[in-house]
């Protein structure tokens, strides 16, 4: 029977991550995966449960979570309600929280650790979640298999089509604000965002990563993605040896929106995870 092990650990500062364990008590020792949510979005965001039980039939266990600054809280965690948290995201804290998961799946409660088999984790991650699972999976060899949604190729977010003069303006004042169309907030974000990009821009050099995996990689991306154009996708399968790239006619989420209301996926996002659930069967469940 499929059951949810839901908990919080700690992220980076200390910030409360919410996290939630999908396996069938049936099975044991299954592959884990983990799933990496995207910028201005959440371990929830499209109705997720959706996704994680098909992988839970198909013999697999599933971790989601909300990165510890992006803005939710375990009280409400598909509402951007700390903002403050939001305004001090960035890329080295995320890549801290998913070494958090990692260590958390790894040395899992008692209560669940009969269901994870600690030698075989796969990693998703959408969109920026996709471009650090690539940094991610280059520097941890715990993870064996990847695949990623619409990933971005730099570490640019939310700045990437930004002319000198709001950079030079985000510099002076200190913050700049992203505006969320669904929520019609606008969500701040402190200028140390790019700061720690220029800090760290060798290691988050997410084609530079690529070149370093080792590990099967399979790179799912929407033709008709406007958010993050199918050329990153193509850079990044080009850049890997051993990576494969899917596409499909869609957008950046696959046809999906939040909330999703439905009891089925949009068909390109079931057309995704179909592939993900093949392709994990075959690099980790045959291994």
């Amino acid at each position: 029977m499929q059951n949810i092990f839901s908990c919080t650990i700690p992220g980076s500062t200390e910030q409360p991550m919410a996290l939630d364990f999908h396996y069938d008590d049936a099975i044991e020792q299954a592959a884990t995966i983990i799933y990496a949510h995207g910028f201005n979005g959440f371990k929830d965001w499209g109705n997720f449960d959706l996704i994680a039980n098909q992988f839970v039939e198909a013999g697999f266990s599933v971790v989601k979570f909300n990165f510890s600054h992006n803005g939710t809280t375990p009280e409400s965690p598909q509402d951007f309600v700390a903002l403050d948290l939001f305004a001090e995201n960035n890329y080295t804290r995320q890549l801290y929280d998913l070494e958090q998961i990692i260590n958390w799946v790894r040395n899992a409660p008692s209560a669940i650790s009969s269901f994870i088999d600690k030698e075989k984790i796969g990693l998703i991650g959408h969109s920026m979640g996709g471009g650090i699972s690539i940094l991610f999976a280059s520097e941890n060899e715990a993870v064996k298999a990847l695949v990623t949604w619409a990933a971005i190729v730099e570490c640019k977010t939310p700045w990437t089509n930004w002319d000198e003069e709001k950079l030079k303006e985000w510099k002076e004042i200190g913050v700049a604000y992203y505006h969320n169309g669904r929520t019609g907030q606008d969500l701040p974000m402190h200028y140390q965002l790019y700061r720690d990009f220029i800090a760290n821009e060798e290691r988050l050099d997410i084609i530079r990563a690529e070149k370093k995996l080792k590990i099967p990689h399979l790179v799912c991306h929407g033709i008709e993605d406007t958010s993050v154009p199918l050329t990153a996708a193509e850079q990044i399968a080009e850049a890997g040896v051993a990576t494969r790239l899917f596409t499909i006619a869609s957008d950046h989420v696959f046809g999906r929106k939040h909330p999703w209301p439905e009891h089925i996926l949009p068909y390109p996002m079931q057309k995704v995870v179909r592939e993900n659930i093949e392709f994990f069967k075959q690099v980790l469940l045959s291994a």
